[in-house]
């Protein structure tokens, strides 16, 4: 049972979105970030096709995560409502988490989503267990190159590693 449930009061609360390509890890993040399967992981592109919420009550703070389908060039109305999915939910939200993958080139249509966004995005590089330390860094550089970011995260959404430093930025 959470605090919130065992009678103490919520006093911080917020909405985060998490953001990115088709199969970079997202459902797979918001799982760990709430601690329990919410969210299909699948291997299949696309398999989220609507905003998936996950709620965290932790002491005092309530967090409700927003997994969106994957971002993407839309090839027909499908892609067209997905990518509206995605884009609604950044613009109503307190942070936006765009997930990347290591061997993903920035790309200027994920990055004007966020900008339209009006608050604070992190950069969460998923599937660092998948790379060599010397790759990332040239990740990093590029990302932090195309946009400005309120903080850089690489971690594993798998194993779990450095998750616990993505969730003291969301505090």
């Amino acid at each position: 049972m959470s605090g919130a449930q065992q009678g103490q009061q919520v006093t911080h609360s917020g909405f985060v979105a998490i953001v990115g390509r088709p199969n970079v890890g997202k459902s797979t993040l918001l799982n760990r970030m709430v601690g329990q399967k919410v969210a299909i992981v699948s291997s299949r592109p696309q398999t989220t096709r609507n905003r998936v919420l996950g709620v965290l009550t932790k002491g005092e703070c309530q967090m409700v995560f927003l997994d969106t389908p994957g971002l993407h060039a839309p090839k027909n109305k499908l892609g067209d409502f997905m990518m509206r999915q995605a884009d609604s939910a950044v613009r109503s939200v307190d942070l936006a988490v765009l997930v990347v993958e290591p061997s993903d080139k920035t790309e200027e249509a994920e990055l004007a989503v966020l900008r339209r966004c009006g608050c604070p995005v992190l950069l969460a590089i998923n599937k660092i267990d998948t790379v060599k330390n010397e790759d990332l860094l040239a990740v990093i550089a590029a990302y932090s190159e195309a946009h400005t970011w309120d903080a850089v995260v690489p971690l594993s959404a798998k194993t779990g590693e450095n998750c616990d430093i993505l969730f003291e930025e969301f505090e």
